[in-house]
């Protein structure tokens, strides 16, 4: 997935191909500085100036690994060779053009205080020419004023560059949390569909077995399951449908439904018997409302665990304890029947996916979840969940 460009974003020329010419630049300007020093006979001794031509202008293609030192040895390099005979930049126009570069390079340096402290050593070289060359003051204020504009510039197109980086790396950072953000909602509706349709099928399955039992002894008292078992088909499709709807972006809030809650459980619960297992539900403390994330993951842990009741524990009781303690819920469902297969202290049962996102689902609210065998018998699945908690953003 790509960020969408702002319109005019592609006229816009590509840096590596500005960096490519500036290159070009730099290198012809060296080559014209290295004919100048050898074929200009007033430019000696050739041991000094042919080196300074290079120095003077080959240093400017390390700028953007040494944005700093780049400009301060050409600033060096023409102090260094005006004191010596035959002043390879104060002898030959060209030459004013790697200084004026020089200076576009050391105003595009990040830090202000390093890119005023380069201009400060080109203008301290450029001093030294003056004062050692016959430069008439008409030059002086031109090669001046160029300097200045050069530095201007490069702070503009540095601070226009840095701020185009930062945009797009926002941009991409934005896009990424984005990419995580869809990630996280897709795990989140996964484990709301196994929920749904584990319970439901569970349900729908006792029930239908129930109702063939009957069929040809009573068929009358098998009417009964078969309409629990049309019920919860008819609820199971409208949670899918809600969840796929979000899925495809097509739902809005107004047809979103509710997401369940603890206030829910006696409705989960009646489904439940209705399906054939005894449950009981108690509640202590003073009941509130709790954060949306944590009243579904409640509900979805009570849920979770009832189905697993019904699918293994085979006839059995289940009881159901929710206690509201004043910086936390607490909640216990236990049973009376056979522990459930391969469940050992993780809450691994059935080959795990259930209990396992419910730890996961506990966890991210910062809460605890312990499931397992019960030494009189029977399983246990405990949760505490901090009432003042959200999903961490």
């Amino acid at each position: 997935m790509r960020a969408r460009r702002r319109p005019g974003y592609g006229a816009r020329v590509p840096p590596r191909l500005a960096r490519r010419a500036i290159d070009v630049a730099v290198v012809a300007m060296a080559i014209l500085a290295l004919v100048e020093s050898v074929a200009d006979p007033r430019l000696t001794p050739r041991a000094v100036t042919v080196p300074a031509a290079l120095l003077f202008t080959l240093p400017l293609l390390a700028r953007e690994r040494y944005p700093f030192a780049a400009p301060v040895v050409v600033f060096a390099t023409l102090a260094a060779e005006a004191l010596l005979p035959g002043a390879l930049v104060s002898g030959t126009e060209s030459n004013v053009f790697p200084l004026i570069l020089a200076f576009a390079v050391a105003g595009v340096h990040p830090d202000e205080r390093r890119a005023l402290a380069a201009g400060a050593v080109g203008y301290a070289a450029i001093g030294l020419i003056v004062l050692l060359d016959t430069t008439g003051p008409g030059d002086v204020v031109r090669i001046f004023v160029l300097c200045a504009a050069a530095w201007v510039i490069g702070r503009v197109i540095g601070d226009r560059n840095r701020r185009a980086a930062e945009s797009e790396s926002r941009a991409a950072r934005l896009e990424r949390d984005h990419e995580t953000a869809v990630l996280a909602e897709r795990a989140r509706i996964a484990g709301e569909l196994h929920d749904v349709l584990a319970h439901s099928v569970s349900v729908m399955t006792v029930q239908a077995g129930a109702a063939r039992m009957l069929l040809d002894e009573d068929p009358e008292r098998a009417r009964a399951p078969l309409t629990a078992v049309e019920e919860t088909g008819r609820q199971a499709l409208g949670e899918m449908r809600r969840l796929l709807g979000i899925l495809r972006g097509t739902d809005d809030e107004g047809t979103l439904a509710p997401q369940p809650g603890i206030g829910q459980l006696d409705a989960l619960i009646g489904q439940v018997q209705a399906a054939g297992l005894t449950v009981d539900l108690s509640a202590a403390g003073e009941p509130r409302e709790l954060p949306p994330g944590v009243d579904l993951t409640a509900y979805r842990l009570v849920q979770e665990a009832l189905t697993n009741v019904l699918k293994h524990a085979g006839a059995a009781r289940a009881h159901v304890s929710v206690r509201f303690e004043p910086d936390r819920l607490e909640l216990e469902v236990v049973n009376t029947g056979h522990v459930v297969p391969g469940a050992g202290a993780n809450g691994s049962g059935s080959g795990g996916h259930g209990l396992i996102g419910m730890r996961q689902r506990v966890a991210l609210y910062g809460g605890e979840l312990e499931a397992g065998p019960r030494p009189q018998g029977g399983y246990a699945v405990r949760a505490r969940l901090p009432t003042g908690a959200e999903a961490p953003r």
